[in-house]
């Protein structure tokens, strides 16, 4: 499973999924940091079979609100990542590579509503508390899976 944060870190609620990028890393997971360049995006995902994307995002509701799609089964509209300086961006690169058949077959994106994009401010409090949940469940599903895959049986002697 690769994890990828989109976003500034220095951009207010923008930062919600580089940071929970790096408390990822931090735990062992394999999670980077990327700014949303779409091609960048598509490079970075591309041949992988499992891929979390956390994000702020204009998903509708208040501040901190999590919004959890299935990019395999779900259309993005390319105005909800709009916090994005990219003009070819989140939305725009996975359809991209819906249409080129190359979308990972697991795909996973975490949406968190953001209030405050400010250059210079840190996360709001309820982005906060939201990306803390949102490192959590990530981790534990990382730990189920791993978890399940059976381990190797002995030989026969």
């Amino acid at each position: 499973m690769l994890i990828i944060g989109v976003g500034h870190p220095m951009r207010g609620d923008d930062a919600a999924g580089p940071v929970a990028a790096e408390r990822l890393a931090e735990l062992g997971l394999e999670a980077i940091v990327l700014d949303g360049e779409g091609a960048r995006l598509i490079h970075t995902w591309e041949g992988r079979g499992h891929v979390v994307v956390i994000d702020a995002a204009d998903g509708g509701g208040p501040p901190g609100t999590l919004h959890v799609i299935d990019a395999k089964k779900e259309e993005l509209a390319s105005g909800r990542f709009h916090y994005s300086s990219h003009a070819f961006g989140l939305a725009e690169a996975v359809e991209t590579s819906r249409v080129l058949g190359d979308l990972p077959e697991r795909f996973t994106i975490y949406a968190i509503t953001g209030a405050d994009f400010t250059l210079g401010k840190g996360l709001s409090p309820d982005v906060a508390d939201t990306v803390e949940r949102v490192v959590e469940r990530i981790a534990e599903s990382a730990q189920a899976a791993t978890s399940s895959t059976p381990s190797p049986t002995p030989l026969d002697k």
